[in-house]
């Protein structure tokens, strides 16, 4: 099963994040599951959370923000809990994913992909991005990030939204693109985690 989207000019099926051919081809090609992989990037292995979007399709049939937005809140809890759920704290993620929907059926006309095509710059997609459900500052400036490195979406201005993201390396899920880079965006993180433990205590 499989639904694709214009996900901008430049687009090309480069999000290699979960390791699974099909999953990254949706992510890559589905607005809706590259957004929802990064919405349950939050306490979840990333490769786990980008293969959100591919459950939730295979699931319920369809990515259609509108048809996720309208469906019944404890049945689609119920589909995204099901093993394996969408997330460690799936019934949550599923209400969240739910308003995330209902977010880009009101403003985007269900097309996710207008959030990041129609912004002209990168002050305003960082904006769009950090109105949608689940999105922090942090987390919509690792997503700008992800946008320009991996599906060539670069508004005038993105590198100064995105901050350290913007820059080369292996900091978050923008810099995925094959197994050696996930280990190495890993090693990052965990490094990160083991410097701030000292000034926590």
């Amino acid at each position: 099963m499989r639904e694709e989207v214009n996900m901008g000019e430049s687009a090309s099926p480069q999000v290699a994040v979960t390791g699974d051919p099909e999953v990254d081809h949706l992510n890559s090609t589905n607005a809706l599951s590259l957004v929802l992989g990064m919405m349950l990037d939050q306490q979840y292995g990333v490769e786990h959370a980008f293969r959100g979007g591919w459950k939730v399709l295979n699931r319920f049939g369809t990515l259609d923000p509108a048809a996720i937005a309208a469906a019944d809140p404890d049945e689609f809890a119920a589909l995204c809990s099901e093993t394996p759920a969408i997330h460690r704290f799936p019934v949550s993620m599923a209400g969240r994913l739910q308003e995330l929907a209902a977010h880009v059926a009101a403003h985007y006309d269900g097309d996710v992909a207008r959030l990041w095509n129609e912004a002209d710059s990168g002050k305003e997609l960082l904006k769009r991005v950090q109105a949608l459900p689940g999105f922090g500052k942090q987390k919509s400036r690792i997503f700008v990030a992800l946008l320009a490195k991996q599906l060539g979406v670069r508004p005038a201005g993105w590198e100064a939204v995105a901050g350290d993201y913007a820059l080369d390396g292996y900091r978050s899920v923008a810099d995925i693109v094959d197994p050696d880079s996930f280990q190495k965006v890993r090693d990052y993180k965990r490094q990160k985690k083991a410097a701030a433990k000292p000034s926590e205590a």
